[in-house]
């Protein structure tokens, strides 16, 4: 755990020294959700903000995920990689701390724009599923972050991650049920949606903001991926050659 928390440490450091990059992360989700909840006009719903916070929260943790593959590459272009794998703390620390990283500053970013979007007069019914949305959040970010990481060690520049990051994030962001319902989806759309795993957060974190009970056995499928994908990566990075 010393060495996780050096890795996370070490890129929160980073991060923080950078104001522009955070001013950037917390304020562009937040617009996202401004300018679109406020100004695009649909027919399915009174309270359209209501209905688009939780995916403009998946969304930023789906976004922020991602950005650890540039880590991963920033270290590997600079030799860093190769030191840590050399050092005596097991490899797969280096990677349970990227995630850590990026899972936190996913949750910084979704609180604010939760709180925007509260500001703007959203309801919220109870600290428990404020918690539980939260506790979501971070198994999704998790999920996506393992992935983002182990791929990023197949890949040798940055260029190339960021052409494989936008194949990757855009479709999965639009392809769900983050802008409009199933109901309004073509049939095709609908059943790409249907098994898309940001659909699975979103549906979960609607149905708890809007004071509902969330999908259990969606919450244990994400959770079980989670794992089963960490489990994966942790495979990858013990015997990965640089």
């Amino acid at each position: 755990m010393n060495a996780v928390w050096y890795y996370f440490e070490r890129d929160f450091i980073k991060w923080t020294r950078w104001k522009v990059n955070i001013f950037a992360a917390l304020v562009t989700p937040a617009a996202w959700l401004i300018f679109v909840g406020l100004t695009l006009p649909v027919t399915f719903t009174d309270n359209y903000l209501e209905y688009l916070t939780p995916g403009i929260m998946v969304m930023s943790v789906l976004f922020a995920s991602f950005q650890s593959g540039n880590l991963v590459i920033f270290d590997k272009v600079l030799g860093f990689l190769n030191k840590f794998f050399a050092m005596p703390p097991q490899r797969e620390s280096y990677l349970l701390g990227k995630i850590l990283f990026i899972s936190f500053r996913g949750l910084m970013q979704a609180s604010v724009i939760f709180c925007v979007a509260v500001l703007f007069g959203i309801t919220v019914y109870s600290l428990s599923s404020i918690l539980l949305t939260f506790f979501i959040l971070f198994i999704f970010g998790a999920l996506f972050a393992s992935i983002a990481t182990t791929i990023a060690l197949a890949v040798d520049d940055h260029d190339g991650y960021a052409a494989i990051n936008a194949m990757i994030t855009m479709p999965l962001f639009f392809a769900s049920s983050a802008l409009m319902p199933y109901e309004d989806m073509p049939q095709w759309l609908r059943t790409i949606a249907s098994i898309n795993p940001v659909s699975l957060a979103i549906d979960n974190a609607r149905m708890l903001l809007g004071g509902g009970e969330p999908f259990v056995g969606q919450i244990i499928m994400l959770t079980a991926a989670a794992v089963i994908v960490l489990v994966i990566c942790i495979h990858v990075f013990r015997s990965a050659t640089l």
